[in-house]
């Protein structure tokens, strides 16, 4: 039989019930709710739909019924293998509930950062999840203000929202104490620009690890940035300078900093880990990867995104017993050849 359209596009609910010879009242049950159908009407529905190639639509779906099983998740660099990390556990944890995610990648970009929210927030997407630049969040609070549940990660909690953060003064902290542990008493923290919140915290961590051990000085070494070629330029400075005033270790605010770091630093025929020790930070693939595997603090990269997930669902199904929190989880050492241990 050829089925004449009831438009000249794609075939609607109304197409489908008439080639059922059913209600759009049963076509929509069949749809959303099964159960309330029997075997041999929703049998005939089904193959209405196959026969016609029927596809629903969510944007009208949404419309009516308000917002839809979709979750956006707005990160600042998918370049980095953390925010990766992070990414599959918000899955995971979405997964769960049958909830589906949206992801877009900001590329540390602000202005691309506000329009995917601003994006997201017209999809009338469930929730969001935002892990965001060091910039205002005006524009994130306002998309929460009016209604669309937020979650912060790897950011506190702001406003009335919640949040999900590494605890970098601790990962700073336990970086400081490797080297310290394996007898190197000459220290460097490079990283930067110091404006990050993450990299002034791990700073801090590592300045309580110096202050707590006699004997063991710290020098501080702020860069541009966190980057391969950041790191070059700090291995090319230390390899400067003479034998007697160079550290002899250096605590990099980021893997890809320590990476470019070691290479400066044998290019100049430095050894590393015998004349400096190196840790770094995030255990991305710069770590592993490196030529010589970088000691790394690795932050809980999955288990922050499972939180979160878990956050956003709280709120979203059972919003009168949600309460707004940060939650902060703690970095874990992985140690490899740089450091020397």
């Amino acid at each position: 039989m050829i089925m004449k359209h009831s438009n000249s596009g794609r075939p609607s609910m109304k197409d489908v019930a008439q080639h059922a010879s059913v209600s759009m009242g049963t076509v929509s049950n069949v749809l959303n709710n099964p159960s309330v159908v029997t075997d041999s009407t929703r049998e005939r529905v089904e193959n209405a739909i196959s026969e016609l190639g029927f596809v629903r639509n969510d944007a009208a779906r949404r419309l009516a019924v308000g917002r839809s099983h979709t979750v956006g998740f707005v990160v600042v660099d998918l370049g980095n293998s953390f925010f990766l990390d992070i990414t599959r556990g918000i899955e995971a944890g979405l997964d769960e509930q049958s909830r589906q995610l949206v992801l877009a990648n900001s590329d540390v970009d602000f202005d691309k950062q506000n329009q995917h929210l601003s994006l997201f927030e017209e999809s009338q997407l469930s929730g969001l999840i935002l892990a965001p630049l060091d910039a205002p969040l005006d524009a994130a609070l306002a998309v929460r203000s009016r209604g669309t549940p937020l979650v912060f990660v790897n950011w506190p909690g702001e406003g009335d929202s919640c949040g999900v953060v590494n605890d970098d003064e601790y990962g700073g902290y336990i970086a400081a104490r490797h080297l310290i542990e394996n007898g190197r008493k000459k220290l460097v923290f490079s990283g930067g620009p110091f404006s990050l919140s993450a990299v002034a915290a791990r700073l801090r961590g590592a300045e309580r690890a110096v202050a707590e051990t006699p004997g063991v000085n710290l020098e501080i070494v702020e860069t541009e940035r966190i980057t391969m070629r950041g790191g070059t330029e700090l291995g090319d400075e230390l390899a400067a300078r003479s034998a007697r005033s160079r550290p002899d270790g250096l605590i990099a605010a980021a893997d890809a900093l320590a990476a470019g770091a070691i290479h400066a630093l044998q290019v100049h025929g430095i050894d590393v880990p015998r004349d400096i020790a190196v840790i770094g930070h995030d255990n991305n693939h710069f770590a592993h990867d490196n030529t010589v595997p970088i000691s790394s603090v690795a932050q809980p990269g999955h288990d922050m995104g499972l939180t979160a997930a878990a956050l956003l669902l709280e709120e979203i199904l059972t919003p009168n017993e949600h309460t707004h929190r940060t939650v902060t989880m703690q970095p874990s050492l992985v140690v490899r050849e740089s450091s020397g241990a």
